[in-house]
């Protein structure tokens, strides 16, 4: 019985490495040019996103290679399993940043939503990765 449920939460845990690596590529990589639902503020770019923030935009950069770097290696972490727990602790400090940032201007809860669902998602796959 307890095998099963490594088993089980082994999966549940690998379904959410993809789930936040691929997320995270998809805004980094495919949407930092596009307006959605969830961009602070007024914003409807990344750039325009960290200027909401008032942050500089080389630390938009720095972000971006960080983040696609830590979903990389939580997507690889399925082969890698080593590379997992890093990762996530990683994106989970990051995303804690990303809802401070939401909070400090005031976005609404829906706006701050994916960010916090990917911190927690983080949290969960560090304390769950072997």
């Amino acid at each position: 019985m307890l095998l099963k449920r490594e088993t089980k939460m082994e999966t549940v845990r690998i379904v959410a490495q993809w789930v936040v690596g691929l997320g995270i590529l998809n805004v980094w990589l495919l949407r930092p040019k596009k307006a959605t639902a969830y961009r602070g503020g007024d914003a409807t770019n990344m750039k325009e996103e960290f200027a909401v923030y008032g942050l500089p935009g080389w630390f938009m950069v720095v972000i971006g290679v960080c983040k696609v770097t830590i979903a990389l290696m939580l997507i690889i972490g399925t082969w890698m399993p080593q590379t997992v727990r890093p990762a996530a602790i990683a994106m989970a400090v990051l995303m804690t940043g990303a809802v401070l940032m939401h909070l400090k201007v005031k976005d609404t809860f829906k706006k701050t939503s994916a960010s916090i669902a990917m911190l927690i998602l983080a949290v969960f796959i560090a304390i769950t990765a072997s």
